[in-house]
């Protein structure tokens, strides 16, 4: 995978405008949902979370899925860098939740770490601006009864060195009609 490389460094303000632009220019050629692809190095999953924030905007929820190493906190920097946000993005393993504001006008990034909640109850304490946002939820599968209404879903495999990345698009089960 190769596509437009910032020259600053992400999160320092510096061409996070471009950057940002960028991520947005390419995501409709690159994404037609369901994406699968083989992501074969670190760079490549970076590379993959920017051109994928040009597709989220405020209220969406992204869902990462996949064993330790697979490349989660990765794609999240790309994520974050490709929505222009404030800060580098870091494994928010023990703090839960991280807020990283836009530096271009656009929605924050909320990155989590759902691994040591126990329910979606715990989730929604945490008292997320999901409307606001752009929120990414590490090991998130299973957490969202009740909390969003539809969500990508990101599968993150490795199999071997190469990685394996699926990305659809979800929604809830449609409430029983009474």
């Amino acid at each position: 995978m190769s596509g437009p490389q910032g020259t600053s460094g992400p999160g320092d303000g510096a061409g996070a405008d471009s950057r940002a632009e960028a991520g947005a220019a390419v995501a409709s050629e690159i994404f037609e949902l369901p994406f699968d692809a083989e992501v074969p190095t670190a760079e490549d999953m970076h590379e993959l979370g920017i051109r994928f924030a040009g597709l989220l905007r405020a209220g969406d929820l992204v869902v990462l899925d996949g064993p330790l190493g697979a490349g989660k906190t990765t794609l999240s920097r790309g994520i974050g860098e490709g929505l222009g946000i404030r800060g580098p993005v870091t494994s928010p393993t023990f703090v839960l939740a991280r807020t990283h504001p836009s530096l271009v006008g656009g929605p924050p990034l909320v990155h989590v770490d759902a691994y040591r909640l126990g329910s979606a109850l715990e989730l929604d304490d945490l008292d997320i601006d999901f409307e606001r946002s752009v929120v990414v939820v590490e090991w998130g599968n299973g957490m969202l009864d009740g909390v969003a209404d539809a969500w990508y879903e990101v599968r993150l495999e490795r199999p071997t060195d190469v990685r394996r990345v699926r990305i659809e698009r979800r929604a809830a089960p449609a409430a029983p009609e009474a």
